[in-house]
């Protein structure tokens, strides 16, 4: 499958909490247990696992990049199971944190998705950044809709 890294799904919000509070919720698998999936491995140094069950359906896995505490990290991304739209791996998610205020402003890069599978991740991220964005800030985002 042909893949165009030329274009990439972007996303950015602002968090009201310091980076060191929201970059936890990408290395720490209760963390990120708070927003995404419903079971985490997570290996937050170069080479280590990045898999989540985002539901029964879905399983993401990866391998971290560059973790940059409390500015960046970068792990590789894909699907597990029979002929995934985006193989285990072959796409890389970009996670930037910069201090705002008194928050963060995060910046998600996901690049080397094949076309047919932009709009389903961009709509992804939109998604679980929301929920995000509120248990980052100490809050509960409540049942996520699309864990079942």
């Amino acid at each position: 499958m042909a893949v165009d890294s030329t274009e990439a799904v972007e996303r950015e919000i602002r968090i009201d909490a310091a980076p060191e509070t929201v970059f936890g919720f990408f290395t720490d698998p209760e963390l990120l247990l708070r927003w995404k999936g419903i079971e985490a491995t997570l290996e937050p140094e170069p080479g280590g696992v990045y898999r989540v069950v985002v539901n029964p359906r879905h399983t993401v896995l990866g391998r971290f990049v560059a973790i940059e505490p409390p500015t960046r990290v970068v792990f590789t991304w894909g699907m597990v199971g029979e002929d995934p739209l985006v193989a285990p791996g072959a796409s890389t998610v970009e996670v930037t944190l910069a201090a705002d205020g008194d928050g963060t402003l995060l910046r998600l890069v996901h690049r080397d998705l094949p076309a047919e599978a932009r709009e389903q991740h961009a709509r992804g991220w939109e998604h679980f950044l929301e929920r995000l964005r509120v248990a980052a800030a100490g809050n509960d985002p409540g049942p996520d809709p699309w864990a079942s």
